[in-house]
């Protein structure tokens, strides 16, 4: 890109952290990969040891990027005074009184959404604003791709009485784009043509988020304070979930989340990412530096960009300003798919996006660590199919060694046999540090919450706590291989040239049916046959590793079914299972939300031209 500047040297306070993160990293690597060098070198390293070893390598060292992340973040949570200032200190310049001088734009794409959810989420966000009594530095722009007449008519309507009950409505605005170039960055793109010299900030919310007017006014602050800063993002916290598995990802995000990103932030600094909402950009470079670019040629990973989010973090950060990261767990929400087919549906979108920052890793001028989030979020799903790569390879060299047998004298004369090696015991505890790194980051975020009274109350009390992260262990246990069979067809499909649509999010609860669920998972279903069909009759003691894999793979459709449901949920909320401290004492803001909203009125199909309405 012609505006491309190389970024500023890391600045001297992030060196020492980032030698000691990625020094543990590169020793903990190489103790793993070593351990099983040993394991597989025991009767000497043939091509599929070494196969073997190589995705061992490559999954071992990902997991070990978020342990020590974890390992770090608890431990500044555990011992610092003030952790969020223990590694972002530009968090304590969004305190004080003072009014703001900078004017914010607070910008929510949507997409054939929910208009009644759009404008409820809206008016329980810009409601808490105006509790603020700062609400005069920001205004509301709702920016519509929406393609369905009646839902962009219903979307006009809803805006018009939203406007007329709003005290400050001037300051509230709709725009339904003609044509949706670009999706959602385009949308943006668009905004920033129009309107970013009235502005010096802009916050971007999804149509499911919710933000406290406190937490807005806090970043506005932020960003007057620091002129380097370019994007500064928020945790947002999955709420108002009652679906099994909204409940259950709901939970498990909230316990493990805190220390994951409280360790991240140590050593990111001001080269964090952006997770694309519930975030402040400073407009003026974001309009200048952050313009995407078409990926050229007609290959599967070509055409308009559509994780958008970690590229424009990195061309920020290449322009000269900072991308920090918070992690904050006040006053940020966002709301997910109900179910798992939903889910993933979302997750087939997002990894060709992923996959995609490929062809920008060479990209001129980034930041070393920008190029370290575009790749982290390409292993984000690579590492399935490395998972079950590694997982097949040790199947074929197990039934091998078991139908060929072992060749006990060699190639060469001898009059003694050679005894195979079998460290069984380096083996299993190889397999207990793995396992042990994996569920790392969510005990120590039931640590903390044991340890602090008022947070450990927000989960329902110590007993409750322990007897939802026992339970959500369990349930992703078994959705682990699930979703290692499905980010391994969406990396193969993407790789194949496979296209991937542009739909609206399914936001709201979805019952899934048995009969969906199981032609989604009867691939997973032949293979759980293959295995048992292949490993009983040659090594049946590997079912014992195996099993927790065999079961999520029987019983994905069951549990697909099952936690998609709301009944279920309900009934593990009465029982005071998978609570979290929105639910215990709800904010203001998703108080407000809660509340019935009146049911929209016909209307008539939207014109096909734009529509502008107060702006």
């Amino acid at each position: 890109m012609d505006n491309a500047r190389v970024s500023p040297p890391m600045t001297p306070q992030a060196w020492p952290r980032r030698l000691l993160y990625f020094g543990l990293v590169g020793a903990t690597t190489l103790a793993g990969v070593a351990g099983m060098a040993d394991i597989l070198g025991a009767n000497g390293m043939a091509g599929m040891e070494l196969v073997l070893l190589v995705l061992f390598g490559l999954t071992f060292g990902w997991i070990t990027l978020s342990f020590w992340s974890a390992v770090i973040g608890f431990v500044i949570q555990l011992v610092a005074r003030d952790p969020l200032h223990a590694v972002a200190e530009l968090a304590s310049q969004g305190d004080g009184p003072s009014d703001l001088s900078c004017r914010t734009a607070i910008v929510m794409p949507i997409y054939n959404e929910d208009p009644a959810r759009v404008f409820a989420g809206l008016d329980a966000t810009y409601g808490s604003l105006l509790r603020t009594g700062q609400a005069a530095a920001f205004d509301v722009f709702v920016l519509s791709d929406t393609r369905d007449p009646r839902i962009a008519a219903e979307e006009e309507m809803a805006f018009r009485r939203w406007r007329a009950t709003c005290p400050e409505p001037d300051r509230l605005h709709y725009r339904l784009r003609q044509e949706n170039t670009g999706r959602k960055a385009g949308n943006i793109a668009d905004f920033c043509r129009r309107w970013a010299h009235d502005y010096q900030f802009m916050i971007v919310l999804d149509a499911d988020s919710i933000m406290a007017g406190d937490t807005l006014v806090r970043l506005a602050r932020m960003m007057e304070a620091n002129p380097r800063a370019g994007i500064i993002q928020t945790l947002p916290v999955i709420c108002r979930q009652d679906s099994l598995f909204g409940r259950l990802l709901q939970f498990g995000s909230r316990v493990g989340a805190l220390p994951v990103a409280t360790g991240f932030a140590f050593w990111q600094r001001g080269e964090g990412n952006f997770f694309g909402h519930n975030a402040i950009l400073r407009l003026e470079p974001f309009a200048r530096h952050c313009q995407l670019p078409t990926l050229s040629g007609r290959g599967p990973l070509s055409g308009d960009i559509l994780s958008h989010d970690f590229v424009e973090a990195a061309f920020m950060r290449r322009a000269g300003y900072e991308v920090w990261t918070l992690p904050d767990d006040r006053g940020s929400f966002e709301e997910m798919p109900a179910n798992l087919l939903d889910y993933l549906r979302r997750d087939q979108r997002w990894c060709r996006g992923n996959l995609q920052h490929l062809r920008l890793l060479g990209e001129r001028g980034l930041h070393p660590l920008s190029r370290l989030h575009l790749l982290m979020g390409v292993m984000a799903y690579v590492t399935a199919p490395l998972w079950l790569l590694f997982m097949l390879c040790g199947i074929a060299d197990a039934v091998n060694e078991a139908v060929v047998g072992f060749d006990y004298f060699g190639d060469g004369y001898t009059l003694f046999p050679v005894w195979p090696i079998i460290k069984t015991g380096e083996a299993m505890s190889l397999f207990g540090m793995t396992i042990t790194m994996v569920v790392a980051p969510k005990l120590f975020g039931l640590v903390l919450a044991l340890v602090r009274p008022q947070l450990r109350a927000g989960y329902g009390g110590a007993g409750r706590l322990v007897a939802s992260a026992a339970l959500e262990f369990l349930a992703s246990v078994l959705l682990a291989p699930v979703m290692m069979m499905f980010h391994t067809n969406f990396v193969l499909a993407t790789l194949l040239g496979r296209r991937v649509g542009w739909d609206a999010q399914q936001r709201g609860g979805r019952a899934v049916r048995f009969g969906e669920a199981l032609q989604r998972h009867t691939l997973h279903l032949l293979l759980a046959g293959v295995l048992l069909a292949v490993l009983l009759p040659t090594v049946p003691d590997t079912l014992w590793w195996l099993a927790p894999v065999l079961a999520g793979l029987v019983l994905g459709a069951p549990l697909a079914v099952v936690t998609s449901r709301a009944g279920p949920g309900l009934w593990t909320r009465r029982l005071g299972l998978f609570l979290t401290p929105e639910e215990m004492r709800p904010p203001a803001e998703l108080v407000t939300l809660a509340q019935p909203q009146p049911m929209a009125q016909a209307a008539r199909p939207a014109a096909a031209h734009e529509r502008l309405i107060g702006v």
